[in-house]
């Protein structure tokens, strides 16, 4: 019964839970936005902007590419979370991701010995 009560408390004072589709909104929106801001996708929308002098275009054509593939991100993130239990995928995104930043490690180390060596 005690343990019902602290329960009940824990769950009142966390403030996630009294909005969980504005705070879900905010951390994804924050999220893509910085992750985006300032990469190669918009560095690529700038210069067709730039080069076709037809900024409302190349806005709605990258807006539509950026729906997409968020669509795309959205469906089979779904389809990982049906099929896919919780701990088996952190496990797996979390190997993915080590051996890219090893990838790129190894990457840097072997540019920096050819660039070194040009020298």
């Amino acid at each position: 019964m005690g343990k019902s009560n602290s329960n009940s408390k824990i769950e009142q004072s966390d403030p996630k839970d009294s909005n969980p589709f504005l705070s879900i909104l905010i951390t994804s929106f924050s999220t893509i936005f910085l992750a985006e801001l300032g990469d190669k996708t918009q560095l690529a929308t700038l210069i067709l902007s730039a080069q076709s002098g037809r900024p409302l275009i190349v806005f709605i054509g990258a807006a539509l590419a950026l729906i997409s593939t968020s669509l795309l991100g959205v469906l089979i993130g779904r389809w990982i979370a049906n099929n896919l239990p919780r701990q088996r995928f952190t496990v797996l995104s979390g190997i993915v991701m080590l051996s890219l930043g090893l990838y790129l490690v190894i990457q840097g180390f072997i540019d920096f010995i050819q660039i070194k060596n040009l020298s």
